[in-house]
């Protein structure tokens, strides 16, 4: 049975900073327009300031969406479901803000030395209403860890913006192939043509020098990774071994009368 809140109580408060995923809901006021839901996740990318108002680290993505809408309409929902424990789903209602990466407002929420590889905004919530219901169809699963592949292909692309940034006329003209000139093609319009991104692109700040070491995708839990790079060649020493041995068991099989 679904219950309604006026505001985030501190149970939900600790219940929602436990979860490792949420969705974003937005769309456009024509009815014609595209219903937008993103998938977000990341340590550390979502934040409760109080029980009404929450904000998240926009990371940069191949489209504009929810930037998009958000600055049309404001309208915005985003959900939390438990993959593990009891099952519940919260959904926080409320009105969207958008800060891009070079606003004073920004800096205020993200300081560079915080900032991740590939943000290019804050989206700040006020919340109005919240939705807790059951999820019983939900199913259950293991977190194993977050992906890094976004992070490490923008660290990338800001590396090098901060090259060409010595270099004014390259810079502007937009010929390096950064991070900045990634949001002047993809992240400038959404589907339906609306305003997406309109300071980060051409902004003069620059970005953070972090040196970023990221371990592949699934490294530290892939069973399979473990097993195959095992002591370095030992590792395949092994997978070569027992290859041999099924091969051998099979011969002598054969030659049994």
């Amino acid at each position: 049975m679904v219950q309604y809140f006026d505001e985030i109580s501190p149970s939900m408060h600790k219940w929602i900073e436990q979860q490792q995923v949420f969705w974003v809901a937005t769309a456009p006021l024509t009815g014609d327009g595209h219903v937008n839901v993103s998938p977000k996740g990341g340590e550390g990318m979502f934040h409760i300031v109080n029980p009404n108002q929450v904000w998240y680290e926009d990371l940069t993505g191949s489209g504009v969406e929810t930037v998009s809408h958000l600055r049309e309409n404001g309208r915005i929902t985003v959900l939390f479901n438990a993959f593990e424990g009891p099952p519940r789903i919260v959904r926080l209602y409320g009105r969207g803000t958008v800060y891009e990466f070079g606003s004073p407002e920004f800096n205020s929420f993200i300081p560079p030395e915080s900032r991740k590889p590939g943000t290019r905004s804050v989206i700040v919530v006020d919340v109005h209403k919240i939705g807790s219901s059951c999820g019983y169809a939900v199913p259950f699963f293991d977190f194993k860890s977050h992906r890094t592949r976004l992070l490490t292909w923008a660290a990338k692309k800001e590396e090098k913006d901060i090259t060409a940034a010595g270099d004014s006329d390259e810079h502007v003209s937009g010929l390096v192939d950064g991070l900045k000139r990634y949001w002047n093609t993809k992240n400038i319009k959404s589907l339906d043509g609306l305003t997406g991104l309109t300071v980060a692109p051409y902004t003069s700040d620059t970005f953070p020098v972090k040196n970023i070491n990221y371990k592949p995708d699934n490294e530290a839990t892939s069973s399979r990774y473990k097993f195959l790079t095992m002591n370095g060649a030992g590792g395949m020493n092994l997978v070569v071994g027992f290859s041999l041995g099924v091969l051998a068991t099979s011969v002598y099989m054969r030659m049994l009368p």
